[in-house]
């Protein structure tokens, strides 16, 4: 992140003597990326190292190893209906991948039900952006404590500790992973590190955790780490994680709004790197592109055609989550929850006569709200539990000849 944050109490000088608690000498650690390159902060523990263990570690009783199907290997693009898949268990236990690839991974989690009391989660091999499509919660680690809400993304650093507290029945999560770190587009920042005048998104209007008052506490306290593709141990501390004084730096947990991506119109139809809110990895070259499609006016153009062009972008694949149903390109196809995966290898187009449509709209606000990301030369296969839920029609959407069977007919909900 661009804008260094400082939270509670620690000494002025990195890596000198300090004591929180009178006569206790604190623990300094740096949270950091890219070796000792990129952005890190630095994280004081009242008393003890973050590497106490009381138990050996073992293996956890669930995983979040994806799974294929042999259709994973037959080109095609997909519908995936999120909205069918059943709400269940806590924010981790829920996630299903629904997408995969060597870099990347795209997940949805229904959870029914906060972490269980005093059990914490660390991702130790992808950093993560949450979009909530519904639900109202915290999201607690030892950076402080982060409320969220409907239309909010929430950036979790690869290595950050954590846990997920719903104060509603239930949530719904598009969970995004990268082995790189995700942050805003580097372009929409001046030589000094501060957002540009023509930049769509604000780097103040992040929202960062409230660090609460520190837990110096003996127990067991379980965390749950994900590594090596998917596989989970659980490794068991001898104090609280969220022991620390205070923290400063520039890698951390925040909540951005979607609202709070100001979307640019233009005259005439313009492509989705216009509606950029975040990047991962060194793009063009490697990592994502994540888009948030917001309202927005209209090309105004005399002739303008809003509708997007057939698209061919042979170095990405394009992966598309519908907050709701109101996408002209996909009009009559898509409804809230469903998520489209269109390959690099082969194009794609607004379906039907979307594009005839689409000019009376021209110069109106569109009501659309999506979230789209663009691989860099990374090829992403669907999961079973992907597989599992997808529309078997929609391969066939385009074929102008074909009788569509209405939505709700002609193919079930699969089973959980």
């Amino acid at each position: 992140m661009v804008m260094i944050v400082k939270k509670g109490t620690l000494p002025a000088t990195p890596h000198t003597e300090f004591y929180a608690i009178p006569g206790v000498l604190a623990r300094e650690e740096i949270h950091g990326s890219y070796g000792f390159s990129g952005a890190w902060s630095r994280k004081v523990h009242v008393r003890y190292y973050p590497t106490e263990q009381v138990k050996a570690p073992r293996k956890a009783d669930f995983d979040l190893v994806p799974e294929f199907p042999p259709e994973a290997d037959i080109l095609q693009p997909y519908h995936i209906t999120t909205g069918l898949m059943p709400f269940e268990k806590d924010a981790i236990r829920s996630r299903r991948p629904i997408v995969h690839g060597p870099r990347t991974t795209l997940s949805i989690s229904k959870p029914t039900t906060s972490m269980p009391p005093e059990t914490f989660f660390r991702n130790g091999e992808r950093h993560e952006v949450y979009f909530v499509q519904e639900g109202v919660g915290v999201v607690r680690s030892e950076y402080g404590d982060l409320g969220f809400r409907k239309d909010v993304y929430i950036a979790i650093p690869k290595g950050t500790t954590y846990r997920v507290e719903l104060t509603s029945p239930k949530a719904w999560f598009l969970l995004i992973e990268s082995i790189y770190p995700i942050n805003f587009a580097p372009h929409y920042f001046n030589k000094e590190g501060q957002a540009t005048l023509m930049s769509p998104v604000v780097e103040t209007e992040i929202e960062t955790p409230t660090l609460p008052p520190f837990r110096d506490a003996r127990g067991e306290y379980p965390i749950d780490v994900k590594h090596s593709g998917g596989k989970v141990t659980r490794i068991t501390l001898g104090h609280h994680p969220f022991d620390l004084s205070g923290w400063e730096g520039a890698l951390y947990p925040f909540v951005f709004d979607i609202k709070s991506h100001h979307g640019i119109a233009r005259e005439i139809h313009t492509a989705p790197p216009m509606h950029q809110t975040f990047q991962s990895g060194n793009v063009p070259h490697s990592g994502f592109s994540l888009c948030s499609f917001v309202p927005v006016m209209a090309g105004w153009h005399p002739r303008e055609v809003p509708a997007p062009y057939a698209h061919f972008n042979v170095d990405s694949d394009e992966l598309m989550f519908f907050c709701n149903p109101f996408y002209g390109a996909r009009e009559g196809v898509v409804e809230e929850g469903s998520f489209t995966f269109h390959p690099g290898a082969t194009p794609h187009s607004p379906q039907g006569n979307a594009a005839q449509k689409s000019l009376a709209g021209r110069g109106k606000v569109q009501g659309r709200l999506a979230v789209m990301l663009d691989t860099y030369f990374e090829s992403m296969r669907i999961t079973t539990q992907g597989y599992a839920y997808r529309d078997p029609e929609y391969v066939l959407s385009w074929d102008e000849g074909r009788v569509h069977a209405p939505k709700g007919e002609g193919w079930e909900s699969p089973s959980a």
